[in-house]
């Protein structure tokens, strides 16, 4: 089997057909690409599409707690850069759900206008390979999910001087699991 060389996009079927597109917009600072009444590409950086939408009237709304994708996620080069979206994205009204460092990211979680959640996260160590050593690490054995964090201080500290390796240090708080107050749908 041939591996794909990268995943290309993410397609969304709604009947919020104009506000998925415009907060898909907003949180990805992304433009539209291709647009009509049925189908709409939006996109962020050199592919001519990332997120997709297919406006269908009829729609049902989703119930929780079956299958499905749980979430997609996106990534910044830097924690500043995250956190600068963040703020801009607190002016406007849309505010994280979750933040949490899950050891190999820093992740802000929100939900877009058809309650599906979008992780918007940056990358904790510079390599896979040192991410995919936290993997099999003791500490992540003991804590799979990880740390809570409130943006506003990790925010402070940046400016405070603090560096970003030491900001995207997970702490060590001992075990978690999912029934420890994870917020899951």
């Amino acid at each position: 089997m041939k591996k794909p060389s990268h995943l290309a996009h993410v397609v969304f079927r709604t009947s919020q057909y104009r506000e998925m597109i415009e907060w898909y917009k907003k949180v990805l600072s992304a433009e539209v690409t291709y647009s009509n009444e049925m189908v709409a590409f939006i996109t962020f950086d050199d592919e001519h599409h990332r997120v997709a939408f297919i406006n269908n009237p009829n729609v049902k709304e989703a119930v929780k707690n079956t299958r499905g994708v749980d979430h997609v996620a996106f990534t910044y080069k830097s924690l500043k850069d995250l956190l600068d979206n963040y703020s801009e994205l607190k002016k406007i009204g849309i505010e994280p759900f979750w933040c949490i460092n899950h050891g190999p990211t820093t992740s802000m979680y929100y939900r877009d206008p058809d309650e599906n959640q979008v992780e918007l996260q940056v990358e904790n160590f510079d390599t896979v390979e040192e991410s995919t050593r936290f993997f099999y690490s003791e500490e992540f054995a003991e804590n799979p999910i990880g740390v809570d964090f409130d943006p506003e201080n990790l925010k402070n500290r940046m400016k405070l001087g603090t560096p970003e390796g030491e900001l995207k240090t997970r702490p060590k708080i001992g075990p978690r699991g999912l029934q420890d107050g994870v917020p899951l749908g």
